[in-house]
């Protein structure tokens, strides 16, 4: 049987995290419960009982590289340790973890976006909504917020951008997004943006769409306007997205207001699915200076989200079926996840994660794999 190899390098990323317990009077280590709860999501676990119940099943390979001083925690204190655990603290150490086990120096595109758990909808605050930040290329979770519903999303896209270093990055966001002090906000921390425009902006809505107008009709320059179109089949669907860059922007009126407004452009999408069409054109806005293919790309990658990451969460890790209720826990088992889905994404074996979960549960020496990244892994 296998142990992770490194295991000594995941816990130095943990050695900061505040344990919330007092002092002297906790059987177990902090950093054996957290340890385990990772592998045990990993391997297919959703909530406190299957944690206690994998580690039980588990426990003489959890000794190869845990102390256990008192044997398996239950899931009382599972529940208890997470409830009480700084989510923004534990983030900030699994991503420390993962960047550096990824050796991830910059960050060329990140995705900010939002999803509700909706189990936790039992909770005297409403179901719980997490705003993140995705890492597109290394599908990376950098952070989440947690606000009481989508209407209150916008006020925790300011506090998630504060916890990002965003040198460098190019950052997206949906409609609800596009603000002038968000876009100022990206700017001063040394990113760029990609905005989406509709009615909330109506006046900048209107005016992006009279600037495509005349760029189609071809009363721009040429060296204003850049286009590409894609093509896409599968799955019993034909798809085809057209993508207009524009850089003149005499026609917005209210270009001076959005700080460093360099692009304005469409991307119209048209879908033939068992043999009916459909089209819809969306808008945006950008700060730095991109090729159509560019665009088109990061975009694209934009609306990924919603299958790599929020699809995935609901899918193979049955987060809306989850009933964790408790604020701090739910937030802690969404990073839990988040970490789990990109430790199993990092592993280069061809399945789907539902199956790399049920295989993490049933062999070791994947899940080993997986938490260290390795190919092959030390036996001892």
């Amino acid at each position: 049987m296998a142990a992770p190899a490194s295991v000594g390098s995941i816990k130095k990323h943990f050695r900061g995290l505040k344990d919330p317990r007092i002092t002297g009077r906790s059987r177990h280590l902090l950093i054996d419960i957290v340890i385990v709860a990772i592998c045990a999501v990993i391997g297919n676990c959703d909530d406190w009982r299957d944690i206690e119940l994998f580690a039980r099943h588990r426990e003489a390979w959890f000794r190869r590289f845990l102390r256990l001083p008192n044997g398996i925690p239950s899931h009382h204190t599972f529940a208890r340790v997470f409830s009480k655990l700084d989510p923004r603290a534990f983030g900030r150490c699994c991503v420390a973890w993962l960047r550096a086990a990824s050796e991830l120096v910059g960050l060329p595109h990140i995705a900010v976006d939002g999803k509700t758990a909706r189990g936790s909808a039992g909770s005297a605050l409403g179901p719980l909504h997490l705003v993140s930040a995705w890492a597109t290329q290394a599908h990376l979770c950098l952070g989440q917020v947690a606000v009481d519903g989508k209407s209150n999303e916008l006020t925790a896209i300011p506090q998630v951008l504060a916890l990002l270093d965003l040198k460098g990055a190019l950052v997206t966001l949906d409609a609800l997004g596009c603000q002038k002090a968000l876009a100022g906000a990206i700017l001063d921390k040394g990113g760029d943006y990609v905005l989406t425009v509709k009615a909330n902006q109506e006046r900048l809505l209107s005016d992006i769409q009279e600037t495509v107008s005349k760029a189609l009709d071809g009363e721009l320059a040429k060296h204003q306007v850049a286009m590409i179109t894609t093509t896409e089949t599968g799955h019993g669907r034909q798809e085809e997205r057209s993508y207009t860059v524009i850089t003149n922007l005499e026609g917005i009126r209210d270009r001076a207001a959005w700080p460093g407004l360099k692009v304005v452009g469409m991307c119209c999408r048209t879908r033939i699915v068992n043999g009916e069409e459909t089209t819809e054109c969306h808008y945006f806005i950008g700060s730095r200076r991109l090729g159509a293919r560019k665009y088109a790309h990061v975009l694209r990658n934009h609306w990924g989200i919603e299958n790599n990451l929020h699809w995935q969460l609901d899918v193979s890790f049955r987060e809306d079926a989850s009933r964790i209720q408790e604020r701090n826990a739910a937030e802690n088992f969404a990073v839990l996840r988040k970490l789990a889905l990109c430790l199993l994404k990092r592993h280069p074996e061809k399945q789907s994660i539902a199956r790399k979960r049920k295989k993490a549960a049933l062999d070791p020496v994947f899940l080993a794999e997986t938490m260290t990244g390795v190919a092959k892994v030390e036996k001892i």
